[in-house]
């Protein structure tokens, strides 16, 4: 299968790698990592060290038939990143938006209307961009993906994501996976871009009081969105992360002076939060004061 990998970052790059086992991938990414990976090859180093010799661009002039859009930009430039492709879209391209937040594939299917098959990825999968043409494979994860109408794509997606060494599978319940990864990200995130540390600190439990406060707010709205849980999120938290040593992605945007998904993580919360009429005032806090880290 072709794969254009719409957004080449750490995720973007790492996927990118692994599916090029069984398909031909080409990385669209800025240019300096474009020009890295086409003179030196991709180097992923930490869990597996390896040099992938990928086809890297910087604009898409091109979309073939059959071809799987893989949209791993930050959900900010979703609008843009689709926008300078859409009158390249065949009826046989999918998009698969492997991003975080609550909807980000409905910003695409705005754009795109029905001209093709649009369906929601989720990976907690971590890995770190380190420079032009090297990126950092942290920990191993699934990738969840939406139940097509047509269910043989998803299945053939899943398959080949599996092969691949993703572990792909279909998920039955796409809303529901995706609050629960947003609420591992409202903790998370926030929380290790503040306090500078890597993903496993989170899981101290001298933290745990915070941790309850931010979800039971999650949980409220969620309710209020016809999602519910019977889980113990802070104990999940904790035995997820205790051996993470990957540095979440805000706090590698925080670092590099970049704007930050905060917006579409506890913001996504909060402004839920005011439709349904639940006060979030921790969630607000805490992205106030990922704002002010960004300013």
């Amino acid at each position: 299968m072709k794969i254009i990998v719409l957004g080449a970052g750490a995720i973007g790059s790492l996927y990118g790698a692994k599916l090029s086992e069984l398909n031909d991938i080409t990385l669209v990414g800025r240019q300096q990592h474009a020009d890295e990976i086409n003179k030196q090859g991709l180097k992923i180093i930490g869990l597996e060290e390896n040099t992938y010799k990928i086809k890297a661009i910087t604009k898409v002039e091109k979309i073939e038939e059959n071809t799987l859009i893989l949209l791993t930009t930050k959900v900010y430039d979703s609008e843009n990143a689709i926008m300078h492709i859409k009158n390249l879209i065949k009826k046989d391209t999918i998009i698969l938006c492997l991003q975080n937040g609550l909807d980000s594939e409905n910003i695409v299917k705005k754009i795109v209307g029905k001209k093709c098959i649009v369906l929601r990825g989720i990976t907690n999968v971590g890995a770190s961009f380190l420079k032009p043409g090297t990126v950092q494979y942290n920990s191993v994860s699934y990738t969840a993906i939406e139940k097509s109408e047509k269910s043989a794509v998803s299945d053939e997606l899943a398959s080949m994501f599996k092969k691949c060494g993703l572990n792909g599978y279909v998920s039955e319940d796409i809303k529901k996976d995706s609050w629960k990864k947003l609420i591992l990200n409202c903790v998370l995130n926030p929380v290790s871009a503040i306090l500078k540390v890597e993903n496993r600190v989170i899981a101290d439990k001298k933290l745990d009081t915070l941790k309850k406060l931010i979800i039971e707010e999650c949980l409220k709205v969620a309710e209020k969105d016809n999602i519910n849980f019977d889980i113990d999120f802070v104990k999940s938290i904790n035995e997820a992360l205790k051996d993470s040593k990957n540095i979440s992605s805000m706090q590698q945007d925080i670092l590099k002076g970049k704007h930050t998904e905060i917006d579409y993580l506890n913001g996504a919360v909060v402004s839920l939060g005011k439709k349904y009429g639940i006060e979030c005032k921790v969630n607000e806090a805490l992205v106030n004061m990922i704002k002010f880290l960004e300013s």
